[in-house]
């Protein structure tokens, strides 16, 4: 095919995918979708049907998605500077056309007609609730603006779509800039061995050091920082990475203050355009929220609750210090909280997290993880091996195998366990390296549909990345806890799409109200935490043994330590997102690091430093013109949903495969097929009881 990126072969040939060929590809896409919007505008009132309404809308544009969907893809996972400057080059051009379909007024005259036609009501729930949703996105996007204000708001998009991306880069390359070489070995005491073999290992790859006189190399990746935070005995070292922190995102070409207020300002225009009193109000109106104001009340009272518990956490930590110190403790320093906070720890449970890690390998876990769901959701999922090579370079693959965009990544096929049918497949690509970004996500490629209309199903083909501990030496990869309980979160994002059974692709999979999309995601976390599905996944690299009974009770029994300092900072980044965006004219022309004090005052604890606004390397929040702006309070919404509806897993059993087919058939397979606070209820059989988070989590 001419055009590699909109190939629409299911599997993809990631080697053909070059910078070169955006342009002409994304060139020949647009103008396809613009001839496909052109043939609905053109049809006559009187003889609209749904085919040539909203069925055509739905697939006017897939061969942009397919394509634009696949170089955003690669921009997050194999960053370089031609295929960055290709993006920049025509990312104008794909924002100019998304913004002129629900401006184009022809076609929403067309759309309003097909919506109050008689025929709607003899179309099935779904595709009526497709229509109302469409309709909803158009008003969304500016349809129903004045023809003299539909430019401005098109600039808008444009200019948001530039910003953040810019923000995203900024992010990546100011964390690429720096580095730490240490020389002394001593300097690295408290370390775990893997940690310190990965950074002797990272400072040859970079040329620093020989076997004979080694070098240790840290950067800002958490794999690097995390460790470092929470293990080192050295004071100075730990002060040297908290003030590498602060750089992201600040000072020089990277600095990212002028950017966010120009992002804010800009959402806010867009908000008022459209007749919100602020962004958050818009971005919050079709979600279960409501509103930016019951958004922010929610985050305000979990707030409320959870303070004397986070202020109990902290004090305990000052003091802890101060005992073992023997000398006063007023504050405490940024770069302390997590190591003494770890020392305390281990003292309270005689638990060490590193003690985890021989029993969490990926591979162990992978297939561990397979077996949990299958059980549960009657699947299978079967490896296949992949091979990579260089884009423009492609060779003959080995019979059999699939093309990955990277020798670490992996390929699955997911099938239905009762009718064999092929569901969907997926890629895993699980640790870090300097051309991808930072975090772990879930996203999806091709977006599959159930058989209808007589034609046969069509799988989903979704990916799973994260920037996970790698290898050592000779040893697989071994996991922390929390990296075991971020890929079983990923991968519960993963079968939110997969087992998705919706004949509309746009209400399919993850494309629900935002507040309810970290359900699916969350609530996997659970059998991170429960023996019987814990056994099945655990278990050492070396002799295979399960953990045992002591660890394991000493892993449970420190679940909930620090669960107020943990819970508070997650509100934190929940309160800021949502402040700035529901009173950001407060906050307009004010400083950032003033702003964020004024914000978070009430969510932190005084200490002997301040660093910049988190803010300013928030990903979340600003490398999207939308994204989880204004939605960040929805991870702590989906935990309350997640710890309320794990509650019936508990009571009839945690591999139970009859509740397990209750999720994924109220859940996983309905997309937004249905509200979902319905589709909740369906599960459940009642509305969500917010009070079993702060059960879980300790609070309570």
């Amino acid at each position: 095919m001419n055009h590699p990126y909109l190939d629409p072969s299911f599997l993809v040939s990631w080697s053909r995918l070059t910078p070169e060929a955006i342009r002409p590809d994304i060139t020949e896409a647009i103008s396809r979708a613009k001839e496909n919007i052109r043939t609905i505008c053109d049809q006559p009132l009187e003889s609209l049907t749904y085919e040539s309404t909203f069925g055509a809308l739905e697939k006017a544009s897939e061969d942009l998605h397919l394509g634009w969907g696949r170089i955003m893809h690669l921009d997050s996972v194999n960053d370089e500077p031609a295929q960055r400057e290709a993006i920049g080059e025509m990312l104008p051009e794909v924002v100019a056309f998304s913004s002129s379909v629900p401006l184009n007024p022809r076609l929403w005259t067309v759309l309003k007609a097909a919506a109050s036609c008689d025929w709607v009501k003899s179309l099935s729930p779904v595709r009526q609730r497709f229509i109302q949703e469409t309709l909803a996105d158009f008003r969304e996007s500016g349809a129903d603006l004045p023809d003299d204000v539909k430019p401005e708001y098109a600039e808008i998009e444009a200019q948001l779509s530039l910003k953040t991306k810019k923000f995203a880069e900024n992010v990546l390359d100011s964390t690429n800039a720096w580095e730490l070489i240490v020389e002394d070995e001593a300097e690295l005491s408290g370390l775990p061995d893997s940690a310190k073999e990965a950074a002797r290992l990272d400072a040859l790859a970079n040329g620093h050091g020989t076997e004979e006189a080694p070098r240790w190399r840290f950067t800002q990746k958490f794999t690097s920082l995390q460790p470092v935070m929470q293990f080192a005995d050295s004071d100075s070292l730990r002060r040297r990475m908290w003030e590498g922190s602060c750089s992201i995102g600040k000072g020089g070409e990277y600095d990212n203050e002028a950017l966010i207020a120009e992002i804010l300002e800009l959402r806010d225009r867009k908000a008022h355009l459209l007749g919100y009193g602020c962004f958050a109000d818009y971005a919050t109106s079709r979600r279960m929220a409501g509103s930016g104001a019951n958004a922010l009340k929610f985050i305000n009272d979990l707030h409320d609750r959870v303070k004397p518990s986070f202020l109990k956490d902290m004090e305990a930590v000052r003091r802890y210090k101060e005992e073992k110190t023997g000398k006063p403790v007023e504050k405490l320093s940024p770069w302390e909280t997590g190591y003494w906070s770890e020392k305390r720890r281990r003292e309270l449970y005689a638990f060490d997290e590193e003690d985890l890690r021989p029993y969490y390998s990926v591979e162990k876990v992978m297939e561990g993880l397979f077996s949990i769901y299958s059980g549960l959701y009657g699947i299978t999922v079967t490896p296949r091996p992949t091979v990579a090579f260089k884009p423009g370079e492609s060779g003959e693959a080995p019979e059999g195998a699939v093309e990955v965009w990277h020798p670490d990544v992996l390929f699955y096929e997911l099938h239905d366990a009762e009718s064999g049918e092929h569901l969907g497949s997926f890629y895993a690509d699980w640790h870090p390296r300097d051309s991808k970004r930072a975090g772990a996500w879930m996203n999806y490629l091709s977006v599959g549909e159930p058989p209808h209309g007589g034609k046969p199903r069509v799988p989903h083909l979704g990916l799973m990345v994260g920037n996970m501990t790698k290898p050592v030496g000779d040893k697989p990869a071994l996991l922390s806890h929390r990296e075991v309980e971020t890929i079983f979160h990923e991968f519960g994002h993963l079968l939110h799409q997969l087992l998705s059974d919706v004949e509309v692709k746009s209400l399919s999979g993850t494309n629900v109200a935002w507040d309810f999309v970290e359900l699916p995601s969350q609530i996997n976390e659970n059998w991170c935490w429960e023996r019987e599905s814990v056994d099945l996944f655990a278990a050492h690299y070396e002799t295979g043994e399960k953990i045992p009974d002591e660890l394991f009770s000493k892993m449970r029994a420190a679940r909930n330590y620090m669960s107020g300092t943990d819970f508070m900072r997650q509100l934190c980044f929940g309160k800021l997102d949502l402040e700035l965006h529901v009173n950001w004219p407060q906050y307009k022309g004010v400083p950032l690091e003033e702003t964020d004090e004024r914000i978070l005052a009430d969510y932190r604890v005084p200490m002997t430093d301040r660093g910049p606004s988190v803010a300013r390397r928030l990903t979340h929040i600003f490398a999207d013109p939308t994204g989880y702006a204004s939605g960040y309070y929805s991870y702590k919404w989906a935990e309350v949903l997640e710890a309320d509806a794990f509650s019936r897993f508990l009571k009839e059993g945690v591999l139970n495969p009859r509740t397990g087919r209750d999720f994924r058939r109220c859940i996983l397979s309905k997309g937004n097929s249905k509200p979902a606070a319905e589709l909740y209820r369906d599960f459940m059989g009642r509305d969500p009881d917010a009070e079993a988070l702060l059960v879980k989590s300790g609070v309570l």
